[in-house]
C-alpha cells in the first residue's frame, strides 16, 4: 500500500492564479475539500483551513489590486 504525505505544501503562486482558489484543479481527488478563495495579496502568503497548504505569491503583483 503507498504511503500518502499529509504534510503541508507550500505552493508559489502569480499573478495569474488570482483569485486563488483550494483545491487547486490538479489537485488528486484524495484531496478534494470544499473550495475556498485565499487572500494572497494582502500578506503576500496563505494558509488553506481545511488542508494547510501554504501558498505563496511570487513575482509581481496584479495591476489594478489594491
Amino acid at each position: 500500500m503507498a504511503e500518502v504525505d499529509n504534510a503541508p505544501r507550500s505552493i508559489p503562486v502569480t499573478a495569474a492564479d488570482i483569485p486563488l482558489a483550494c483545491p487547486r484543479p490538479d489537485a488528486p481527488l484524495w484531496a478534494r475539500h470544499p473550495r475556498v478563495y485565499l487572500d494572497v495579496l494582502s500578506e503576500g502568503e496563505a494558509n488553506c483551513p481545511y488542508c494547510g497548504t501554504h501558498y505563496v505569491l511570487t513575482g509581481e503583483r496584479p495591476k489594478g489590486h489594491h
